[in-house]
Parts: C-alpha cells; sequence; structure tokens
C-alpha cells in the first residue's frame, strides 16, 4: 500500500487498494468449549499518514478488536494482542480523479478480500467478504501546479469492510 499512496499523485490510473485489520485485545476470538463462532464481522481501517504502510483498525461482530496492520500491495498483516491474520484483498475497481486547480485528489475503490493463516485466538480463521476504500487528500503545489511526486498535505484514507468470518 506504501507504493501505492506514494504514486496517487502520478496520475488518473494511478490507484491505492488495500485492505488491512489490526489489533486491539479481541474480545470473543475464541469460542466456549471449542466450539465454532461465525457470523458478520466488520472492519474499519484508517490512516492520515500517506507515506507509511501501518494503519489502524477496529473490527467488531464474531470479535471485537482493534490494533495495527502493516499492508503490501495485495496483503495485509492484522497484528492483534492475542494472536494474527492475513488478509488477501484485490486490486479493487472505482474511480479516482484530481482536480487540477485545487490539487484534491478523490478515490473511491471496491473490492473483496479473504482471511487466512492465523496465528494465536485467530489460528483457525476463514472468511471473505468487501471492502469500500475512500481516500481524500489534498497535494503539495510547484510552480503553480499539483505535484505527481511529492506526498500530500493532508491524506485520509477509510477502509469499510464485512463479511462472514468462522473461528473454530
Amino acid at each position: 500500500m506504501l507504493k501505492h499512496r506514494r504514486r496517487l499523485f502520478a496520475g488518473a490510473a494511478a490507484a491505492a487498494a488495500a485492505i488491512a485489520a489490526t489489533s486491539i485485545t479481541a474480545a470473543g476470538a475464541t469460542s466456549r468449549a471449542g466450539t465454532a463462532v461465525s457470523g458478520t464481522e466488520h472492519f474499519q481501517l484508517m490512516t492520515t499518514s500517506a507515506t507509511s504502510s501501518q494503519s489502524s483498525l477496529v473490527a467488531s461482530g464474531v470479535f471485537t478488536a482493534g490494533g495495527t496492520s502493516t499492508t503490501g500491495s495485495t496483503t495485509g498483516t492484522a497484528k492483534f494482542a492475542n494472536g494474527t491474520f492475513v488478509i488477501t484483498h484485490s486490486k479493487g475497481t472505482g474511480t479516482q480523479t484530481l482536480n487540477p486547480k485545487t490539487c484534491l485528489l478523490t478515490v473511491n475503490l471496491k473490492g473483496t478480500y479473504t482471511l487466512s493463516n492465523g496465528t494465536g485466538a485467530y489460528s483457525r480463521i476463514s472468511g471473505s467478504g468487501i471492502y469500500q476504500l475512500s481516500i481524500l487528500a489534498i497535494g503539495q503545489k510547484v510552480s503553480g501546479k499539483c505535484s505527481r511526486t511529492l506526498p500530500p498535505l493532508t491524506f485520509q484514507e477509510v477502509i469499510r469492510a464485512s463479511g462472514p468470518v468462522s473461528l473454530p
């Protein structure tokens, strides 16, 4: 994702796409008496840094957790106090616009994700779902034009995702 964020101003074809989950302490992440827990899980990821690959996230539904996520171009690792899991995500499709006068960048993408490779309380996690990525950023001006190489002055990224999850 870091690579994508740095290229947000490289033109209309550049798009940031990522989904990740992160951690605080998970509540209810493991089932009682060894029974499986399943249902819908909701994730919300947020960052205000266009140059960091780490973000924060709140998870709620089958389990409640929050913490940090390190995100790559197609996978992210959710790190919780009691375990981790990998989120593999699609590139996403949608729109990106850059206002050449105000340097306001707006990105809206939708895509899919799957959960796997858990450790600790998430050792047998499985699931999948859809995500919606939204970015608002204001780019820097150089010689009166929007810079396509410098990091934006202001950056906000929110990812909302949901889908069925199972914790056997």
